[in-house]
């Protein structure tokens, strides 16, 4: 796989993950729970996909070469941007009136 690839990967697969969490009542997409999930299991499951898909990142940057050391910085540059890629799917369940 290109590097440009695994870039591109990296990129869909945090906007598929960030966005999983309100797009359905399912923990991870998988395990179907007895109540509704609230607001605080979705932050909980989107705080787990972040990790996930850094996991795949750090995976594709080792295959690529040289793992490069990060700070602080970097993590919370990535973070807020999971945020920002999960903003569609919490107006989505939040904000936007659905027609029943």
């Amino acid at each position: 796989m290109t590097q440009t690839a695994s870039i591109w990967l990296v990129i869909v697969l945090a906007l598929l993950a960030a966005n999983l969490p309100f797009f359905t009542e399912r923990l991870f997409g998988l395990v179907r729970l007895h109540g509704p999930k609230g607001l605080g299991l979705r932050v909980l499951e989107l705080l787990v996909l972040y990790f996930l898909v850094g996991g795949v990142a750090l995976l594709l940057e080792r295959r690529a070469g040289q793992i490069a050391p990060q700070g602080w910085e970097f993590y919370a540059i990535t973070g807020s941007l999971f945020l920002t890629l999960a903003f569609p799917g919490f107006v989505w369940r939040y904000l936007y009136k659905h027609r029943h």
